[in-house]
């Protein structure tokens, strides 16, 4: 089984419209509401795939009452006394625009108990996934700190997040994903491969960086490895880096050599673009990309 964490989890809502002009009247053609933060979209596309999966994640609020009777996947939530999110996405003409709450305000006793359920999900768990950003005040050591968990347990952790939370993952060496913008910012360098290798000092077992229209790679101490987009995919690709970090989670959680994982992540990446929400992949366009066939 694989445990995904989902520190900040949201109620998605996707607008779609004919053309999104800012500052103007834009009519909704249509809305979905589903529950998301990065951690429950990689445990979606994770079962999906047939693959065990457990959630946990903190609920709290209307919305998070919410989103604990919506939630399609196996979960354990731990109660908190804030509200949780909503992210908005705006779909239409162009590149999907994307507005974001910062989350909620969780206490050290909050996240002390969340440390605990975790502790009791990975016992019976194989490989451990944390995604997405910490609410507002939480430290980017709680990440480090769930790694420590998972070591103490046995299980790997592939951890894709930012800023300070990417850093203190390194540190406690996580497989971390960042995409190569969050790279840069993380570690202040002016290249990819500077921005890798930063990680890799700081203790990452290793760094995978998502590269968009431009693949994937992985650097490890002996080396590094690519593999490319899938060519001519076209349409919302704001949960393709989740599905891109469920198929790297399933790869490494079941053993499979790195290239191989690098082309699972790459063609559900793909094959989440084809669908018009977070958290799904087109499952046939995913088993032919996987197979070398052409968007």
């Amino acid at each position: 089984m694989i445990v995904a964490v989902t520190p900040n989890p949201a109620i998605d809502v996707t607008y779609r419209v004919g053309t999104h002009t800012p500052g103007d009247t834009n009519r909704v053609l249509e809305v979905r509401r589903r529950p998301g933060g990065k951690g429950v979209n990689v445990a979606r596309v994770l079962a999906a795939l047939d693959v065990p999966v457990k959630a946990v994640l903190p609920l709290g609020g209307d919305a998070g009452r919410w989103l604990g009777s919506a939630l399609d996947v196996p979960f354990d939530a731990v109660p908190i006394s804030g509200e949780n999110r909503t992210t908005v996405t705006v779909t239409g003409d162009g590149h999907p625009t994307v507005y974001t709450e910062p989350g909620p305000e969780v206490s050290e006793a909050e996240w002390t108990a969340f440390g605990r359920c975790l502790a009791a999900c990975l016992s019976d768990a194989g490989f451990l996934a944390v995604s997405g950003s910490l609410p507002r005040g939480a430290s980017p050591d709680l990440v480090a700190e769930w790694v420590r968990i998972a070591r103490k347990a046995g299980v790997r952790t592939l951890v894709d997040a930012s800023g300070p939370a990417l850093l203190a993952a390194a540190r406690a060496g996580a497989v971390v994903k960042p995409n190569r913008a969050e790279l840069l910012d993380a570690t202040s360098t002016a290249d990819e491969a500077s921005g890798a290798g930063t990680l890799l000092r700081l203790g990452a077992e290793l760094a995978v960086v998502s590269r968009g229209a431009d693949g994937i790679a992985a650097y490890t101490p002996g080396g590094v490895f690519t593999v490319p987009a899938i060519p001519g995919v076209h349409g919302n690709p704001t949960g393709a880096g989740d599905a891109a970090t469920a198929g790297l989670a399933a790869a490494l959680a079941a053993g499979r050599p790195l290239i191989e994982a690098l082309r699972t992540a790459a063609a559900l990446g793909a094959a989440a673009v084809l669908r018009p929400v977070a958290g799904e992949v087109d499952l046939p366009a995913y088993r032919r990309f996987l197979n070398g066939a052409p968007a």
